[in-house]
């Protein structure tokens, strides 16, 4: 941010000459590595958020703030996400799936750390496998009130952006076999219950405290969150319901 017309400077020739919009995705993930592998991983997220961050409609400069001050959109995030993909697919040979984790980690502190919010949508946008990998990475290293959290905001992102909500239960499926033991398993499963139980108590106090904007943001949150909640546990009812009349 302290080189505003510099960074758009590297932004356009990136984006206009080595990672063109019709160049083939081999070709794309060559340039793209040359540009971030020399690089320690904070340089590599920086430059990244360079070249695919969100920009100023106003002057087209990288708006530094815009994953901290509240939560954006799909176009803000696309750009990212698909470079991450590109990465993570396989015509970038050179970097791992650890390299990749790592690299989404270090984005989302860049410059400070994002709401938790964006870091979900912009999984949610990468796809699946990046998306399952970097949940997987958190169950086996112990990280499971973070990882809890992390799994409400993707619900959240589910109902306010109109993705099915089966997708989320699926995911949730998919990580609890990650866990070694019962224990973990049901550990992690509390602290998913605990993070919706103490999100909504925030929420609610926010609305009966009368922190409203323009948009009655809070009331809003508290609304979103709600449904979410509700239609992620109605597939989930739905799902033990399944599977108990076909044992029946």
């Amino acid at each position: 941010g302290s080189a505003r017309r510099l960074e758009l400077r590297i932004r356009l020739f990136c984006r206009g000459v080595l990672l063109s919009p019709g160049s083939r995705r081999s070709d794309s993930a060559f340039w793209l590595t040359r540009i971030l592998k020399p690089w320690p991983m904070v340089n590599q997220a920086r430059l990244l958020y360079i070249i695919f961050g969100p920009v100023s409609s106003r002057d087209g400069h990288v708006v530094w703030q815009k994953m901290i001050e509240g939560p954006t959109d799909e176009t803000s995030l696309k750009g990212l996400a698909d470079a991450i993909k590109l990465l993570y697919g396989t015509e970038a040979r050179e970097w791992t799936a650890d390299d990749v984790i790592s690299l989404v980690d270090e984005l989302s502190v860049v410059p400070q750390e994002w709401l938790m919010e964006n870091n979900a949508r912009l999984l949610l946008l990468s796809g699946n496998s990046i998306c399952f990998t970097f949940m997987a990475s958190k169950a086996v290293n112990g990280r499971a009130v973070e990882l809890a959290r992390l799994m409400v905001f993707m619900v959240l992102v589910c109902e306010k952006d109109l993705y099915c909500m089966d997708w989320a239960v699926k995911m949730m499926q998919k990580v609890c076999k990650v866990f070694s033991t019962p224990w973990e398993r049901n550990n992690f499963l509390q602290c998913l219950e605990n993070s919706f139980a103490r999100m909504l108590m925030d929420m609610l106090q926010a609305v009966l405290a009368g922190e409203r904007d323009e948009e009655d943001s809070s009331f809003l949150n508290l609304f979103h969150l709600m449904n979410a909640q509700a239609n992620f546990h109605k597939e989930i009812l739905y799902l033990a319901m399944g599977s108990a009349s076909s044992t029946s």
